[in-house]
């Protein structure tokens, strides 16, 4: 049989080591012939737009240099399947493709909305009797998937955004002048990231001084109230806010309302909103500072915790095809914090799709504005590591496909 493989939602730094795990994999298995790639998500199996994997990836060097590069080498997308129920138009395209290129396995890297279309198209091929195994293999920054411990791609993020905002200190803490420094971080419903910044103080860090997730109520006037407090103690106040959080509605002019595919906003701008709000109240010096993509797909310092990691579960996710599975997400189940140590597993589809973890209340402080050391154990370990990065020129080498063969 062929298989195909394919990159969804939003990029990471560790999504193209999934990718190899899945290619590596298959190459050792005599059943597996050829290697699809699926040239932006699902819509490459949509529009059959795939292209032969082994005649791109040619050798040891490629894997290694695929390994390390961000964000996704074959295209990505945010396309949401209709319930084949009311419209299977699309999914008879999607089979029609199948059939064609004689693909008996499919497995989807993405986030929660990708885990939705393995969801559908495992109920749907089960429902026509077609002999297809779909399998969903995890990644996300935002680490809000159910069920496994963390997501691949996590820990690159966290290592970013600990390591940024380390930096951040040092420049904050130069001048006499008392001052205020906010930093937006990716989080729409969830604040795993922006909660991991509290490594930092494992570092003998003060900051961040102030930690905000979307899981709490947030209230202006008692932000301000805790940046005050923190101002009576430190010289630079450093606080860390995840762009989900939410503040009423007659404030919510900083972000566009404007939705994808799958309903959700496109957040940003409350780091802008509330530099203006400590302005105008306090009269301090303030800037706020968006991380946006670049926490996405920070190569330069990812985790090798998290590369080793997405890779293993690729190829987990080819073995469980091979056993027969499908409408399965691979997971990671945690045996230790320390010595840390995972297994992986496999979970029915609808235990994952369509649903959110969220920081455990033990995590996030009584006051609401930061987070607990109980949280630490959980984070450290998946930001550990370094990879011997290939650099070109003085900068990091990433392994590219030319866009004509994409097309």
């Amino acid at each position: 049989m062929n298989i195909a493989v394919a990159q969804s939602g939003g990029p990471t730094c560790a999504i193209n080591a999934s990718l190899v795990g899945v290619f590596k994999e298959s190459l050792k298995e005599s059943s597996i012939d050829a290697i699809f790639g699926s040239v932006n998500g699902i819509e490459g199996i949509i529009n059959d737009n795939l292209v032969d994997l082994k005649n791109i990836i040619l050798s040891n060097e490629d894997i290694e240099l695929l390994r390390q590069t961000p964000s996704t080498v074959l295209g990505s997308c945010r396309y949401k399947l209709k319930d084949w129920e009311e419209d299977d138009t699309v999914y008879q395209k999607i089979v029609n493709c199948f059939k064609r290129r004689q693909i008996g396995a499919f497995f989807y890297i993405g986030g929660n909305d990708s885990m939705d279309t393995v969801k559908k198209l495992s109920e749907y091929t089960k429902q026509i009797g077609m002999d297809i195994k779909i399998i969903g293999i995890p990644k996300t920054i935002d680490n809000d998937l159910c069920v496994t411990d963390h997501s691949p791609g996590f820990g690159s993020a966290a290592k970013y955004v600990a390591a940024t905002m380390q930096e951040i200190i040092r420049d904050s803490s130069v001048y006499s002048m008392p001052s205020v420094t906010i930093v937006e971080i990716m989080g729409r419903h969830a604040g795993w990231l922006t909660a991991s910044s509290v490594v930092l103080h494992t570092n003998i860090e003060t900051a961040p001084h102030l930690i905000y997730v979307p899981e709490c109520e947030f209230s202006i006037e008692s932000f301000l109230h805790d940046v005050e407090n923190e101002m009576a103690k430190h010289k630079a106040v450093i606080v860390a806010i995840s762009e989900g959080i939410e503040i009423s509605e007659e404030s919510s002019s900083f972000q566009s309302g404007v939705v994808d595919s799958f309903g959700h906003k496109y957040l940003s701008g409350i780091g802008k909103y509330l530099e203006n709000v400590v302005r105008s109240k306090i009269g301090c010096k303030v800037r706020s500072i968006e991380l946006n993509v670049m926490q996405r797909c920070s190569s330069h310092i990812c985790s090798k915790t998290d590369i080793d990691e997405s890779e293993q579960i690729g190829a987990a996710g080819v073995r469980c095809a091979l056993k027969g599975e499908t409408g399965k997400v691979m997971v990671f189940k945690r045996v230790n914090d320390m010595p840390y140590m995972v297994t992986i597993d496999s979970v029915d589809a609808n235990k994952i799709a369509n649903f959110e973890k969220y920081l455990p209340e033990n995590y996030i402080s009584p006051a609401k504005n930061n987070i607990t050391n109980e949280a630490i154990n959980y984070f450290m370990p998946l930001i550990q590591g370094e990879l011997n990065i290939v650099m070109e020129n003085g900068l990091p080498k990433h392994f590219t496909i030319k866009e004509s063969v994409l097309k």
